[in-house]
């Protein structure tokens, strides 16, 4: 159902980047900013919330503005007070959803309907100060592609929070370091629901988080090179109820090994380096048959060359049919696929004798354990595998 000006779109992946079937604001020629409130039972508070953030917007020289409040059907009248306020306030607009719910969605629903070239996201309950988005509009104007208000950088903070509840956050930001350090470790405070960006950030891209938190979804999906921040100081609620719970905390944890997936599978490296790994099972188990006194008892050599081999050839089908596949465009005729493996075994080849010489010597010279030192060897040569795999062996199929 909707309520105001504001209509949503049909999926909420992408966010577009063409026009959109939403009038502009009223005396604005283009608008500037579209700061969405994602809102859930938040009658108390939405009306006082509404006219602080507009006191605060109109303050800011040259701003054009519009607020969007996207309500997920509370039942409480928390849509009803917003667009009673929009009476008062003409950039305010309001939309409530009763077929899709989530904080995370629900800001994405209010960008899609957005006019703004800045866009961004806060808290309607008052935990954020709305007199910040004032230093947030000036990054984002000095150049900033991303505006994260952080409660971990100087004049950051969080009140009244006791020691149980520090530690829970502190934790969630350290778990979001070990998992997916990329992203987590660009900003100090993961968990942040205080920020603006530009458009362009995530115009096009495919965001689909999970839960109540969306400002990974944006640094990892999205294009933001310049990250700015700046301190707030999280204010306890007044009035309403708190949405915190364990379950939001388990869904950051789901959506963090998500994004975690999704940049292996994503990553080429990663994919090569599977794949090796994989290889690594083949040589060692051939090796182990063909080298081992307690085995057949062949020479190292003879028995590594034929192991590296059959790793080979394993490496290739798996290449081919995973980690390169989106390089082949159409070219998988078996007559290119054999070329493709004369290539790659060539190029591995020439791995296989810097690999031989690296193990004969950890092997013979230093008396390494000779399973130990096939691993460390494997591992020297991944690397040129891989760069001179990706600039000649699948060239031809770009």
């Amino acid at each position: 159902m909707i309520l105001g000006r504001a209509e949503a779109p049909p999926s909420y992946i992408p966010v577009p980047k063409g026009p959109f079937a939403v009038p502009p604001v009223k005396d604005c020629e283009e608008v500037e900013l579209s700061l969405v409130l994602p809102t859930f039972r938040e009658a108390l508070n939405i009306q006082p919330i509404l006219r602080l953030i507009a006191g605060t917007l109109k303050a800011v020289p040259g701003l054009c503005f519009e607020i969007i409040v996207v309500d997920d059907n509370s039942q409480d009248g928390t849509a009803q007070l917003a667009l009673d306020e929009s009476v008062h306030l003409p950039e305010v607009r309001v939309m409530r959803r009763v077929e899709e719910s989530g904080l995370a969605t629900a800001v994405i629903r209010g960008w899609q309907v957005s006019r703004g070239r800045v866009l961004a996201v806060m808290d309607a309950d008052l935990q954020h100060p709305p007199a910040v988005l004032t230093a947030l509009v000036q990054q984002i104007r000095g150049g900033a592609d991303l505006a994260i208000g952080s409660r971990h950088v100087a004049e950051g903070g969080v009140s009244y929070w006791n020691l149980g509840r520090r530690i829970i956050s502190r934790t969630a930001q350290l778990i979001g370091l070990i998992i997916l350090p990329e992203v987590v470790g660009r900003i100090s405070d993961p968990m942040s629901g205080y920020f603006m960006l530009r458009r362009e950030v995530v115009s096009g891209r495919l965001l689909n988080p999970t839960g109540y938190k969306i400002l990974i979804e944006v640094v990892a999906r999205g294009n933001a090179a310049k990250i700015a921040e700046v301190g707030y100081v999280f204010i306890e609620r007044r009035q309403g109820e708190s949405k915190v719970s364990a379950a939001i905390y388990f869904q950051y944890f789901q959506h963090l090994c998500r994004l975690r997936l999704h940049f292996i599978q994503e990553s080429r490296l990663i994919r090569f380096c599977l794949v090796g790994l994989s290889g690594m099972v083949v040589d060692m188990a051939l090796l182990y048959c063909l080298s081992d006194p307690g085995m057949l008892g062949w020479g190292l050599t003879r028995s590594k060359v034929i192991a590296a081999e059959a790793a080979i050839v394993s490496n290739f089908i798996w290449n081919d049919l995973w980690t390169f596949r989106d390089l082949l465009d159409g070219q998988d005729t078996l007559a290119r696929r054999f070329r493709r493996f004369l290539k790659f075994n060539a190029i591995c080849l020439m791995g296989l004798a810097l690999n031989l010489v690296i193990l004969n010597i950890l092997f013979n010279w230093f008396h390494m354990n000779r399973y130990v030192a096939n691993v460390a060897a494997i591992l020297a040569v991944t690397m040129w595998n891989y760069r001179v795999n990706r600039a000649f062996g699948w060239r031809s199929s770009h």
